[in-house]
């Protein structure tokens, strides 16, 4: 069994702060973006906040984190202000899940640019596709897509944008 000082100095502290601060900052931009958006007279929530912070993580970050804040954030949104309801944040949880998951695993066969965007846009569809089951059950009232695809296409193609040239710098 590893002692304790050796677990410490194995820890890579520079990515445990950059993931904590990522963190931090992910939970405080959720959290405060109703009230961003109440005082701006601008729906944020149009710009896929979540994934924005997925995407960061992704950069900035490291796997584990990434799945973390892709998990978490939903069900964070949904229990400081109850939106969206609780079957839509495990919905969209499971998206972000599925978007790391098909990045991780698209990035081997082919150049990240194309893997970020298609990970997006395949985790989407099966989104839309549990969207779609829960309308015809628990959701009834639900409109099966609530963002306009073009604003969810330029999204898309600005986060793979960002994440494309971060990664190249590395």
């Amino acid at each position: 069994m590893a002692s304790i000082p050796s677990v410490i100095s194995s820890v890579n502290w520079k990515t445990a702060i950059r993931s904590g601060l990522l963190d931090i900052t992910a939970v405080a931009f959720i959290y405060f973006l109703p009230a961003l958006s109440h005082m701006l007279s601008i729906k944020l929530y149009l710009i896929e906040p979540m994934r924005l912070m997925l995407i960061l993580a992704l950069v900035h970050t490291h796997r584990k984190n990434a799945f973390l804040l892709a998990l978490t954030l939903p069900f964070f949104s949904y229990l400081i202000s109850a939106h969206p309801v609780f079957i839509k944040s495990a919905l969209i949880a499971a998206e972000l899940v599925v978007n790391v998951a098909l990045f991780y695993f698209l990035v081997k066969y082919m150049h990240r640019l194309g893997a970020i965007f298609a990970s997006i846009w395949l985790s989407k569809i099966f989104y839309y596709g549990l969207k779609y089951i829960a309308i015809l059950t628990v959701l009834p009232n639900e409109s099966l897509i609530g963002t306009p695809l073009q604003i969810q296409l330029a999204t898309s193609a600005a986060f793979s944008l960002y994440l494309f040239l971060m990664l190249k710098k590395e």
